[in-house]
C-alpha cells in the first residue's frame, strides 16, 4: 500500500482509491468507488451521556466532527455492536430507516424492531455482498470479544468487519479491516490465516474499563499486538479519548508502536481529517 495522503472531506474516491473521514469515537465515513459507508454512528454532542445499559452511563468529552445533517447520502451502515457509544439516540432518531445496516444478529433483531427493517445480522465469517454501479463490496464478519469470561453475557455481542472493495471485473482492490470493540483474543489469530494481505485496519482502542477495572476494549499493548498480527499496510487508531471510560490514551499507543518499530504502518488521524486509502490488495 502506498503512503497515505490527507485529502479534503469532500474529495471523491476514485475506482482504486478510497477515503476515510474520522468523525469521532469509532464513527467514520468511508468512500470507495460508488459506495459511501458510515461506521458505528455516535453523534452525541460534547457533554451528553451515552447509555451503556444496566444503569451505566458515560459523558462524551469530545464533539463529533460532523453532525447527522452534514452527512452525505449513505449506501450502508456497518455497526460493530449495539452500544450507546456506537449507536446513540441521535442515530436512532436521525438516520434514514431505509439505509441497509450490516451488524451482529443480536443488533439486527433489535434494530428491526425499532424500524430499521434493512438491518442484516452476520455470524462470524459470514458475508454479504452489495453492488452499486461498477463497484462491488463484500462485508465479512470478523471475530470479536468485548469482554472476558461470563461478562460476555452482560455486554452486547460484537463483531469486526472486513470490507473488500472492488469492481465488477476485479473483485478485490482494497481490503479493509474494522476491529470493532474487541479485546486481543485467540480467535483473532485466524484473520491473517484467511486474509494474509490487509491494506488498512481501523483499530478500536481506548482500554475501556468498566467500574471495578475490567478492561473491555484493546489498550495500547493489545492494539500494537494486533498490528503485528494482521500486518496492515495502514493502521488507523480510533476510539481512544471520547469518554472517561477510555483509560488508555493515544499517547500510550504512539509510544508502544514506536518502541516496536511499527510507526511506518500507523497513521494518526484527527477528528475531521480525511486519509486516502489506496490498494490494490492481493486477491
Amino acid at each position: 500500500m502506498t503512503d497515505p495522503q490527507t485529502v479534503s472531506p469532500t474529495a471523491a474516491a476514485s475506482e482504486t482509491t478510497g477515503s476515510l473521514l474520522f468523525i469521532g469515537t469509532a464513527t467514520t465515513l468511508i468512500r470507495y468507488g460508488d459506495f459511501t459507508l458510515l461506521t458505528d454512528p455516535n453523534f452525541l454532542h460534547q457533554g451528553q451521556r451515552a447509555y451503556l445499559g444496566y444503569g451505566l452511563t458515560a459523558k462524551r468529552l469530545t464533539a463529533p466532527a460532523l453532525t447527522l445533517e452534514q452527512l452525505p447520502e449513505l449506501d450502508l451502515i456497518v455497526l460493530s455492536h449495539l452500544h450507546g457509544d456506537h449507536w446513540d439516540r441521535q442515530a436512532q432518531r436521525g438516520l434514514d430507516r431505509q439505509v441497509p445496516i450490516i451488524t451482529t444478529p443480536h443488533a439486527s433483531k433489535r434494530l428491526q424492531l425499532r424500524g430499521f427493517t434493512r438491518a442484516t445480522g452476520l455470524r462470524t465469517w459470514g458475508s454479504s455482498e452489495l453492488i452499486k454501479g461498477d463497484t462491488r463490496l463484500r462485508v465479512t464478519s470478523m471475530p470479536g470479544r468485548h469482554a472476558p469470561g461470563l461478562l460476555r453475557r452482560v455486554l452486547p455481542p460484537v463483531m469486526g468487519s472486513l470490507l473488500e472493495f472492488g469492481s465488477l471485473s476485479r473483485p478485490v482492490q482494497l481490503r479493509m479491516y474494522l476491529t470493532g470493540d474487541t479485546l486481543f483474543v485467540d480467535d483473532l489469530r485466524e484473520i491473517p490465516v484467511r486474509y494474509p494481505v490487509i491494506d488498512a485496519a481501523v483499530l478500536h482502542l481506548g482500554g475501556t474499563r468498566l467500574p471495578g477495572g475490567l478492561m473491555v476494549t484493546m489498550d495500547a499493548v493489545q492494539g500494537a499486538d494486533l498490528v503485528e498480527l494482521v500486518k496492515p499496510g495502514l493502521a488507523i487508531p480510533v476510539h481512544y479519548d471520547d469518554y472517561r471510560l477510555f483509560r488508555s490514551p493515544l499517547a500510550d499507543f504512539r509510544a508502544e508502536v514506536e518502541r516496536r518499530g511499527l510507526t511506518g504502518s500507523v497513521r494518526f488521524v484527527d477528528r475531521g481529517e480525511t486519509v486516502a486509502l489506496t490498494g490494490p490488495a492481493a486477491g
